[in-house]
């Protein structure tokens, strides 16, 4: 008797992938509310400069390259699932060692350069959690999920990013309200990291009540069990189809697939996806997440109601990442790419052009709305969906880790460089951005493939065909 789609099963597990999602976001910007904390105690009592105090709270960046370039040798060594268990050790390692770094070795109270060494560590260890959640989460859900809701179920783990994010902006916040600034500098910091702890635990237990995906089974050739997984998503006669399209990707021996190359169905396939990771970071999205509060004060606008306007953006990255999980299975994924990609041009060019008019007020604000809600509905969860569907099943995890280091490393740069930029011109700053749009759009148009309906088999032999190969894929 054949079983109908487990679409509760399937949004199950895609629910306890993402948190993997939520504790990337998580980690990334529960420095935002501890920063002066860590400067005041690690910082500034050692009586170090503004290059000890960058390298600090951008030092998970570091941690996130390394994520990234090793998720591939994970997943395909571990495979999906035990790479994600292994995330959340680290998440929950840097939660704790983040919030006590003198823990064993220290004594509280006592900051030393040393005590600074051991704190920047855990937060490396924090990175590379997030390096390997950021490559193999959306991976995870793109090879459990049917094709049709593939793009759906990906972009559900932006909007967990995204919502990660958010959370930890209102955890800060309950921490530090009515409290003291002693206190905040003393105690409270500590709070704030420690908090990552209940989620990464919690994401470490449920990990153990999901399945492998259907895709590294056969890989391992656990055909048996590849099928069991199968069938409760899919239904036990379109399991055995999906067997069979997934069985003959890995038709060679084991031995030669598991030495396949990196670039064994060709360079484009691979150009393509770094691109698609570097645009996303060049379009300036997260100049706009981490600035955001500086943004808004140079604006004219108070402390209080900068706090208050970056809240509103996050409930509008929220809100324009749902559009994307309704629509991307829909409209398909160039489609939103390319749309999303005009409205960012339009949103940086509108703030450029007031930068260079020296016009600050709501007409900046509603340009950067404009910009953002473009991004949150397009470029930040497509991108992942692309990442995780585009490449060949034997080269995807090493593909994948190319792609997400390449990522990383932009965002570092592009971060990196922002305050730079902006001392010389915010108004070409920010026209830079805009240009960078308008490059995203016709790359989409030219290069990148859609996907939309597409089994994740079908991509290699679409790429085996791009690459002049003749073999029989079929």
């Amino acid at each position: 008797m054949n079983q109908k789609r487990n679409s509760l099963y399937i949004f199950s597990l895609t629910l306890v992938a993402a948190i993997g999602g939520l504790l990337f976001g998580y980690d990334t910007a529960v420095i935002s509310g501890a920063e002066k904390s860590v400067q005041a105690y690690l910082i500034t009592s050692l009586d170090l400069g503004t290059l000890a105090h960058g390298a600090t709270i951008s030092s998970a960046l570091i941690g996130c390259i390394i994520g990234g370039l090793i998720s591939g040798y994970f997943a395909s060594a571990f495979g999906r699932k035990k790479s994600l268990i292994i995330a959340a050790v680290l998440f929950f390692i840097s939660a704790l060692g983040s919030g006590y770094p003198e823990f064993l070795f220290f004594q509280q109270g006592e900051p030393s350069i040393a005590l600074l060494f051991v704190f920047n560590l855990y937060r490396i260890i924090g990175g590379v959690g997030v390096g390997l959640a950021s490559a193999i989460t959306p991976m995870y859900i793109g090879e459990i999920a049917p094709a049709d809701i593939r793009g759906k179920m990906v972009s559900f783990n932006q909007f967990m990013i995204i919502f990660g994010m958010l959370v930890v902006y209102f955890v800060n916040w309950g921490i530090a309200n009515g409290q003291t600034v002693e206190w905040i500098n003393d105690i409270g910091w500590r709070y704030m990291f420690a908090s990552e702890a209940i989620p990464a635990l919690m994401f470490a237990i449920l990990l153990f009540f999901v399945p492998e995906t259907p895709r590294y089974l056969v890989l391992k050739r656990e055909d048996s069990k590849a099928i069991q997984v199968l069938a409760k998503i899919n239904g036990s006669e379109e399991a055995k189809i999906i067997l069979r399209d997934i069985k003959n990707t890995y038709s060679l021996t084991k031995e030669r697939a598991d030495s396949v190359k990196l670039f064994s169905y060709g360079k484009l396939v691979i150009i393509i996806g770094i691109m698609l990771s570097v645009f996303q970071q060049f379009v300036g999205i997260n100049v706009a997440l981490y600035y955001a509060p500086r943004i808004f004060e140079s604006m004219g606008a108070a402390k209080d109601a900068s706090m208050i306007q970056t809240i509103v953006m996050g409930l509008i990255n929220v809100v324009f990442t749902v559009v994307a999980i309704l629509t991307v299975d829909k409209w398909g994924r160039k489609p939103l790419l390319i749309t999303g990609s005009i409205g960012m041009a339009i949103g940086m060019f509108g703030v450029a052009s007031l930068a260079f008019a020296d016009i600050i007020g709501i007409s900046t604000l509603i340009f950067i709305i404009i910009y953002t809600a473009s991004f949150m509905m397009s470029w930040g969860p497509i991108c992942w969906v692309l990442i995780a569907e585009i490449f060949p099943n034997k080269i995807r995890g090493q593909a994948v880790a190319v792609a997400v280091a390449a990522q990383w490393a932009a965002n570092y740069f592009i971060s990196s460089t922002y305050p730079m930029m902006m001392e010389f011109s915010g108004g070409l700053t920010y026209g830079f951005y805009g240009v960078m749009s308008i490059l995203s759009a016709v790359f989409v148009w030219i290069w990148v493939p859609e996907t939309k309906g597409k089994t994740l088999e079908y991509m290699d032999s679409f790429w085996i065909k791009k690459a002049g190969d003749k073999r029989n894929v079929s």
